[in-house]
């Protein structure tokens, strides 16, 4: 970031700090439970605002943001999304921007059988696995990711009779840790999150295997307090709030979309 951004974000966020508490609400991907809520909590504490986050699938919070819903800020699991608003005249010009880029992995829990390192993407036809666990394609872009995945690796046809389908790469991920189902396709950053990575093994998928998965946020019209959410989206940019996102495997973003 150029120092002269910096210190107009830095000036303010002072002003923020200094001014009533204010409030907004983020609509953001369940792939970002964890990062977004550490880089929330940090922008509280400098600011004295407060950010209230709603976790969820892109495709839901997409349609809830066309017929009308007031979120402040929208953090998509792709770009499409935020493009398709953009588009529509329903995001703030000129707020999109790529804040980073997801991966996926094949994830166990810590007392299966299945040798993920040495098995890879072959341990979904294993005789152990029964369901696989992935994003709902419909409206989850790591859904779709899956699929291609799957596709590219030759085995969709093979496995598509053991696939469930959680509503969004978080309710996936609890198919696989509570015994619903003996592996899944899931977002990196669940895999490291401190809720999953004791628990259980995962394996990268290679990345040349899906379409890149790139994240975008915007700022939708509707939203009621642009300010305080510009500089909620101004702080994610900052090498604080990005070394938190590459904690939780988000490749870097590109400052254009």
């Amino acid at each position: 970031m150029k120092s002269w951004r910096l210190g107009a974000l830095l000036l303010l966020m002072s002003f923020l700090a200094w001014s009533a508490p204010g409030e907004i609400t983020v609509a953001a991907a369940s792939d970002l439970t964890f990062a977004l809520n550490d880089i929330a909590h940090r922008f509280e504490q400098k600011t004295g605002n407060h950010v209230k986050l709603a976790f969820g699938s892109s495709g839901n919070f997409f349609a809830q943001i066309q017929n009308g819903a007031s979120f402040d800020l929208f953090f998509s699991a792709d770009v499409e999304y935020p493009r398709k608003l953009a588009s529509a005249g329903l995001a703030a010009a000129p707020t999109l921007w790529v804040y980073g880029t997801g991966r996926i992995v094949l994830w166990a829990p810590a007392g299966s059988s299945l040798n993920l390192g040495k098995t890879g993407m072959k341990a979904l036809l294993d005789p152990l696995v029964q369901k696989i666990a992935i994003a709902n394609p419909a409206h989850a872009p790591y859904g779709r990711a899956a699929v291609a995945a799957l596709q590219s690796f030759k085995l969709y046809e093979q496995v598509r009779d053991k696939l469930v389908l959680g509503e969004n790469i978080s309710q996936t991920a609890q198919f696989v840790e509570s015994g619903n189902a003996q592996i899944g396709i899931l977002a990196l950053s669940l895999a490291v999150a401190p809720t999953l990575k004791d628990k259980g093994m995962y394996w990268e998928i290679p990345t040349n295997s899906y379409p890149p998965i790139e994240q975008a946020a915007i700022i939708p019209t509707a939203a009621t307090d642009k300010t305080l959410a510009r500089a909620f989206l101004d702080y994610v940019r900052t090498p604080e709030a990005q070394a938190i996102l590459r904690q939780y495997g988000f490749q870097p973003p590109r400052e254009k979309p």
